[in-house]
């Protein structure tokens, strides 16, 4: 079972940056990953997610251009770098692991493992 963590959250002003990164405790081999974040009231949404060799990338239309996501495979760890930050990118950020393949790469049903979370707050 892999196990993962989530971390680099905080508080930051609008127009700024922060990278958040997710450690996995065991294999993530061949498997995509994903960045998705749910806001308070508001269902989790899709943010970005990138195969496993890396060179297959996919984003929210709301942080393209903005956010940028990335892998280690070395050290079982995706980053997502987010600059230009806005208000409205507030949200608790989660990464997974995508488990089912008879859902698209952007619906949350296809990933398992979820982290815990890290919290990003933007202030306007």
């Amino acid at each position: 079972q892999v196990q993962l963590v989530e971390s680099g959250g905080g508080l930051v002003q609008a127009g700024g940056s922060l990278r958040l990164s997710c450690a996995a405790s065991g294999r993530t081999f061949g498997r995509h990953m994903g960045w998705f974040r749910q806001a308070p009231g508001k269902e989790r949404e899709f943010v970005a997610a990138i195969s496993w060799s890396g060179d297959i990338t996919d984003y929210a239309d709301s942080v393209k251009g903005r956010f940028t996501i990335s892998r280690d495979n070395a050290k079982n760890a995706v980053y997502l770098q987010m600059n230009s930050l806005k208000p409205e990118d507030t949200a608790v950020y989660y990464c997974a692991r995508r488990m089912r393949l008879w859902y698209t790469t952007s619906s949350a049903r296809a990933y398992g493992s979820w982290g815990q979370g890290t919290q990003v707050t933007v202030s306007s």
